[in-house]
């Protein structure tokens, strides 16, 4: 068998998975896409540093034509159904970012364009591979501290400095127009895949705006929390959006019928912590604070020299190509991708919470796409907050009026991004990822 030839699309965020795939032994960068010249060319010259041959295009519809077997999409957020169903038409196996879908018909259509083409699709939800949510995962899977009964996770973003890299001062960059409801994978999905459990339901609510946040230009919509309920009557709070905080973004508690889990909430603090319930006596049991380790090919790592990708996101960019590449090798190790059918099952509840949020945070039911009879009733709704897929169903972005967010105020976006600079006017670092 051939290296997997592997081909990304994205050339901003993909860049650490462009650096990974550069030195990795067992698979070959061979193209890169993106419409963004200069990325183009940085990609070039991280090329050049290993003496690589890959191609660069500027159009999807070359890049989709060079000879590879995989395609990694690392573009635009709410764009990778259409292109990922596009590759596996092409009889490519596909890695997608997050988000999976933007809606129930696009997810309709990629669960079929999976099932039709019998290639690997596997979700990059890259917060299931940081280290705690790796180790809950795990800690779960044996089973330590019983099924699920309630849990709380959260992705706050505010603030961020890397706001003119993000969006580029583009008034209708999907940052600006999804609501945070639609980007909950982060929150939600490290529960999903600890608890082997699938949503059923979900109640979603939207918090206030704040006037503040304009100038972030995408931030201008009120935040997102929901109420989603699982298989087995356990039900998760999940939060998104950009409310004032400071310290680490992501935050998960798991409550299980024998003890608990929880992460850290700020750098000074140990990141796992669990209580292990004695499961025959009553209030015994045991509590355990430690950094974890994820050990599966951390040595192969190390020395392969993914020192990028390591620093990404906790380690997390290096395991969800990895195990990808495991996978399509038909390696052990790839039993950890995430599939298609999991993927929806972490973004369809925010689809529906916000749908929930505008109609009086009314409960509405989750389909189960595993089941070929629950998608025809869900196979034309594109409801979303983007115009040109929603067309007649497009649905508001927030519960609240609209936020008057001035020009000027996008324009000092477009020319920080145009200088190479940060929010602050700080100078973007040349290896910068984001």
């Amino acid at each position: 068998m051939r290296k997997p030839r592997i081909g990304v699309f994205g050339a901003f965020r993909g860049i650490s998975m462009i650096d990974m795939l550069l030195v990795y032994p067992e698979a070959e960068l061979v193209a890169v896409c993106d419409r963004h010249l200069p990325a183009l060319e940085k990609v070039r010259e991280h090329a050049k540093k290993y003496d690589a041959d890959v191609a660069l295009y500027e159009s999807f519809d070359d890049f989709i034509e060079h000879d590879m077997d995989a395609v990694v999409l690392a573009n635009c957020a709410n764009e990778h159904a259409p292109f990922a169903i596009r590759c596996l038409d092409k009889g490519l196996h596909v890695l997608s970012e997050c988000l999976p879908c933007e809606t129930p018909a696009q997810a309709v259509a990629l669960v079929e364009a999976v099932e039709r083409s019998g290639k690997i699709y596997s979700f990059a939800e890259n917060c299931c591979y940081i280290t705690y949510c790796w180790e809950m995962w795990q800690q779960c899977r044996k089973d330590t501290i019983g099924d699920i009964v309630y849990a709380e996770c959260e992705y706050i973003h505010y603030g961020l400095n890397s706001t003119p890299q993000l969006t580029y001062g583009d008034p209708n960059h999907w940052r600006s127009r999804m609501h945070p409801h639609f980007y909950c994978t982060h929150s939600l999905g490290p529960i999903i895949m600890a608890s082997g459990r699938t949503p059923v339901q979900v109640v979603g609510f939207e918090t206030p705006t704040f006037e503040k946040s304009k100038k972030l230009v995408y931030a201008h919509k009120g935040g997102s929390l929901s109420m989603v309920t699982l298989d087995n009557g356990a039900v998760v709070k999940v939060m998104m959006g950009g409310y004032e905080k400071r310290g680490i973004p992501w935050n998960y508690q798991y409550y299980g019928q024998h003890g608990h889990i929880e992460s850290f909430r700020f750098p000074e603090q140990k990141e796992f912590n669990m209580y292990i319930a004695d499961r025959e006596k009553i209030v015994d049991g045991k509590l355990k604070r430690y950094d974890p380790v994820i050990e599966i090919a951390r040595e192969y790592a190390i020395q392969a020299g993914f020192e990028t990708s390591f620093q990404q996101h906790w380690g997390a960019d290096f395991y969800a190509p990895y195990f990808f590449i495991q996978k399509i090798m038909g390696n052990p190790d790839g039993q950890w991708t995430i599939d298609v059918y999991q993927a929806l099952d972490m973004a369809l509840p925010g689809i529906f919470a916000h749908r929930s949020a505008l109609q009086g945070n009314i409960p509405i039911k989750i389909p189960n796409f595993r089941n070929k009879e629950e998608r025809d009733a869900y196979r034309n709704d594109n409801a979303c907050c983007t115009p040109e897929v929603a067309g007649d169903q497009l649905l508001p972005n927030s519960i609240h009026p609209p936020m008057d967010v001035p020009p000027e105020y996008y324009e000092h976006i477009k020319q920080l991004w145009l200088e190479k600079k940060r929010l602050n006017g700080s100078p973007v670092p040349p290896d910068a990822a984001h």
